[in-house]
């Protein structure tokens, strides 16, 4: 395949898993059909067929997605000076997102298909194993992670702190109104400051907190 023609190939995708995201968090998974999609992205549904085989397919494809994403974040992340800061960008990434709260419900809504439909568990699972991963790995590397309240290793430390971003998820969609995008970083913010001051009271000044 040529550049241009790779270059179309992967604009289409994009343009029909932008849509599918848009209707999964509207009406989830079960209602949302192909010719739904279709209809978000402005293209035929026989176009969509090109590129995907069926609405499972689509689901794949924005799970690879996805982890691209996660990967990006956590290089980011990476590159930051504290442990402190790292989180920060994990806890914050989404909210310039374009509809954060439509994001939050599309995530919502994945956990509950995954509850009945076994290849979409593997598929979360694979996905989130991606992010504890990376967590995990940042902190064990931090000077930090060494001296966590409790004794606490860096794989439960990472749980952790994973619940804590699933329950900010679940918090996100019940809110009554959008917030702005400043509004979301403060609370993401907030959040993420007060579990660093449990988790690692020991190494406060490190972080010059």
């Amino acid at each position: 395949m040529s550049q241009p023609q790779l270059e179309v190939s992967l604009d289409r995708k994009t343009q029909i898993l932008d849509a599918a995201l848009v209707c999964f968090a509207q009406r989830g998974f079960h209602q949302t059909s192909m010719h739904d999609i279709s209809a978000e992205a402005g293209i035929s549904v026989g176009l969509i067929y090109r590129y995907f085989a069926n609405k499972e397919a689509v689901i794949s494809a924005m799970a690879d997605r996805h982890k691209n994403e996660i990967q990006e974040v956590l290089e980011r992340a990476r590159q930051a000076p504290t442990l402190l800061e790292s989180l920060e960008i994990l806890f914050t990434a989404h909210c310039c997102e374009n509809s954060p709260k439509m994001l939050s419900a599309f995530v919502v809504d994945l956990y509950a298909e995954a509850s009945r439909n076994p290849q979409v568990a593997n598929l979360v699972r694979d996905v989130l194993q991606t992010s504890m991963d990376g967590v995990t790995d940042l902190i064990a590397r931090s000077p930090e992670g060494k001296n966590a309240a409790g004794g606490l290793t860096p794989d439960e430390l990472s749980e952790l702190i994973f619940a804590v971003a699933r329950g900010m998820l679940m918090r996100d969609v019940l809110q009554p109104q959008e917030m702005t995008e400043a509004e979301r970083r403060t609370a993401q913010l907030e959040v993420v400051r007060r579990l660093w001051r449990l988790l690692f009271t020991n190494t406060m000044e490190l972080a010059g907190v």
